[in-house]
């Protein structure tokens, strides 16, 4: 039996050796910009709350959804540019670009904030780019998009006021704004260039800094390539009283929706206060082959889907 996810669209081996040429890039990038590659637990005993993220369950505890948590612990005790390839599981997640295990790149720089990630992104998805042999351009399922020159950015509002059926305010009233972004806004972006779309309403941004001359807003943004949001990057939050009520916010959505409860993170928010000022972002590597290899689902670019284990 074959179907859009079945084991018939696993990858050739080829694509198999490109997927490991790109993992030797991203190590490279990040080698010669002196960050240090460190290794975090999968297995956790409380991972962020978030209301639309599941974790999944390992016994009395859970894998992990992100190493977030973890590798702000290691900002906190000194080490002030890292990275991070790791396995990252979220529940009932399956689709042409989602799988339940897939590959997350996360990285921390003390220092620096969320507009600092988006340059650090684009030279990292260049330099890694040109690896693949795609030098300036990508051409991906016919579309050409230029990497060379500078990069499109626009705001959440801009991008509401611009493409969506509703207004930003009026999304957000009736619970409605993922879905305008999944369905509206999304399909429309980073076809001529990658698009940064930042500055999300601050409900938006659960472990992001607040705007300072705008509250309103989190310091939030994702990338967008050909239609597809590749990564999530924040300048971090540092406060911990108002991580802990923003996590109590989330952790009541999640039960309120009948979502598995959550512990609170305790180690996490006591090592909070000694956490620099830092920005970061995950980025998924399965959606970036995906991007550099051509590939029209996330089942070529993996040794191994879920249905054919």
């Amino acid at each position: 039996m074959t179907g859009p996810f079945s084991p018939a669209h696993q990858p050739a081996p080829p694509l198999l050796h490109f997927r490991a040429t790109i993992l030797t890039a991203i190590r490279a990038f990040f080698s010669t910009r002196g960050y240090l590659e460190v290794e975090t637990p999968i297995r956790i005993p409380a991972p962020a709350p978030e209301a639309c993220i599941d974790a999944i369950p390992s016994e009395e505890w859970f894998l992990q959804t992100s190493p977030e948590l973890c590798m702000k612990r290691l900002l906190a005790a000194g080490f002030a540019r890292i990275f991070q390839i790791c396995k990252c599981f979220r529940r009932e997640e399956r689709g042409r670009r989602h799988l339940t295990e897939f590959t997350m790149l996360e990285w921390y720089a003390a220092g620096s904030d969320y507009f600092d990630m988006m340059d650090e992104t684009a030279s990292l998805i260049r330099s890694v780019a040109e690896t693949a042999g795609a030098r300036g351009r990508l051409s991906y399922q016919g579309h050409v998009v230029d990497l060379a020159g500078p990069w499109d950015r626009m705001t959440v509002a801009e991008a509401f006021a611009r493409y969506g059926a509703l207004s930003l305010e009026r999304s957000l009233e009736v619970d409605r704004f993922d879905e305008v972004i999944a369905l509206e806004i999304e399909p429309r972006l980073g076809f001529r260039r990658p698009l940064f779309l930042y500055d999300y309403p601050a409900a938006s941004g659960a472990l992001a800094r607040l705007k300072g001359d705008d509250p309103t807003v989190a310091e939030r943004f994702e990338l967008y390539i050909a239609g597809m949001e590749l990564c999530n990057a924040f300048t971090e939050l540092t406060d911990p009283a108002a991580q802990r009520i923003r996590f109590e916010k989330e952790e009541a959505l999640r039960r309120r929706a009948g979502r598995t409860p959550y512990p609170s993170p305790e180690p996490f928010l006591e090592a909070l206060p000694h956490m620099p000022g830092s920005g970061g972002n995950a980025l998924g590597v399965d959606r970036l082959i995906m991007l550099l290899a051509d590939a029209d689902a996330i089942d070529r670019v993996v040794a191994f889907t879920p249905e054919s284990l």
